[in-house]
């Protein structure tokens, strides 16, 4: 469950899988997808919100038709996160991601859930031993994400870099929603005992990550939103905790942002996991809690066919 909760959400966390993912596809084809887009709107401002996936495989056509649409009009271009150089990235994960004067990370674990931790790690070309000095969170992540390359998926084929390739060509403004720091912190905050019970629960999972990881790209794709959101709805109701601290206070943060950037005009695009846009108090459920309503759109808005 925890490992659903986390692929949904994918926070850029710089562990690229980009560089197997093009040994797999080097010669991608084409995909559409026709992923789901929303409008929020007053009388000088426009704003628009995409659920983005930050890792897909290379091929996939998504930037088309209203989404591209919709980024043109756009100035601005607003994410989860501005993504920092890999120097600055590589020093906020170790500031925050090792645990240089605590025990091995394998003997803050039990028995049993040592050997299955081992086992994944060594399965999915990962030499445990370099990751005694990480933090329980850090480990489960690096975990979670490893197969992503070895299945064909690849970061620089995400959204989140095909956006920002085509804001800077465009000269658009680019703004991140969260620091690097806050995001790393949901985690590095967490309790030990919750970080081992996450790590532990990743590893449990890891079997499912291709089935589950296919199903929540599919849904994506075809712009099912209900269909993406009972993906989740089990990770939400085994994770109560995680929940509220990696999906529903951000939503109500994101929202409130949404509501003072309103009282300025222009045209934004705003693309955040699209994890955020489905399922129980999604952003939209929380506009509408603060009397924002919003609209999604299709080609036909745009005068597409």
């Amino acid at each position: 469950m925890i490992l659903r909760l986390i692929l949904s959400l994918w926070l850029l966390l710089g562990l690229s899988t980009a560089a197997h993912a093009q040994e797999v596809a080097a010669k991608p084809s084409e995909v559409s997808a026709d992923p789901a887009l929303w409008v929020v709107k007053d009388e000088d401002t426009t704003i628009y919100l995409f659920g983005s996936v930050h890792v897909l495989k290379p091929g996939t056509v998504w930037f088309d038709d209203e989404i591209k649409a919709a980024f043109d009009k756009s100035d601005e271009l607003v994410l989860e996160l501005v993504e920092p150089d890999q120097a600055t990235m590589a020093q906020k994960v170790a500031a925050l991601g090792i645990d240089p004067d605590g025990p091995p990370l394998t003997e803050k674990l039990q028995a049993k859930p040592r050997a299955a931790y081992v086992s994944a790690m060594t399965a999915n070309g990962l030499p445990w031993q370099a990751l005694e000095k990480f933090q329980p969170w850090m480990a489960g992540i690096t975990l979670a994400v490893a197969p992503l390359g070895r299945l064909g998926y690849a970061a620089d084929a995400g959204v989140e870099k095909t956006l920002t390739a085509a804001a800077k060509q465009a000269g658009k403004r680019i703004e991140g929603l969260e620091t690097v720091d806050q995001q790393l912190g949901y985690f590095a905050t967490l309790p030990e005992n919750q970080q081992i019970a996450f790590l532990n629960a990743t590893v449990a999972e890891l079997p499912e990550m291709e089935t589950t990881f296919a199903r929540m790209i599919a849904s994506w794709k075809k712009g099912e939103v209900d269909a993406l959101a009972k993906e989740m709805n089990d990770s939400l109701e085994a994770t109560p905790e995680l929940a509220q601290v990696l999906l529903f206070n951000r939503n109500a943060n994101w929202a409130k942002w949404i509501r003072a950037r309103l009282d300025a005009p222009g045209t934004v695009f705003i693309a955040v996991g699209a994890g955020h846009l489905a399922g129980p108090q999604d952003v939209q459920d929380k506009l509408k809690a603060l009397g924002i309503d919003t609209k999604r759109l299709s080609k036909a808005d745009f005068g597409l066919k």
